[in-house]
């Protein structure tokens, strides 16, 4: 996912993909283990698109402190 389509979602949009994100890492972590899937890329993407929501839920919330 983009920067810019993450920076037009709202806190609470971020808040439920994020968490959504975190689950979908988990369930592709066990699909692995148990040898079902072979794409280990796949969670590095995932990874990364979650640390960049992260990023930007975090600077929304630094400017709505303000």
């Amino acid at each position: 996912m983009k920067l810019a389509d993450i920076r037009k979602f709202s806190t609470e949009e971020l808040t439920k993909e994020t968490v959504k994100l975190k689950d979908e890492i988990a369930e592709l972590r066990r699909h692995i283990y148990m040898g079902d899937n072979q794409n280990v890329r796949s969670v590095r993407n995932k990874r990364k698109d979650l640390a960049r929501m992260l990023t930007v839920l975090s600077e929304q919330l630094v400017k709505e402190a303000k």
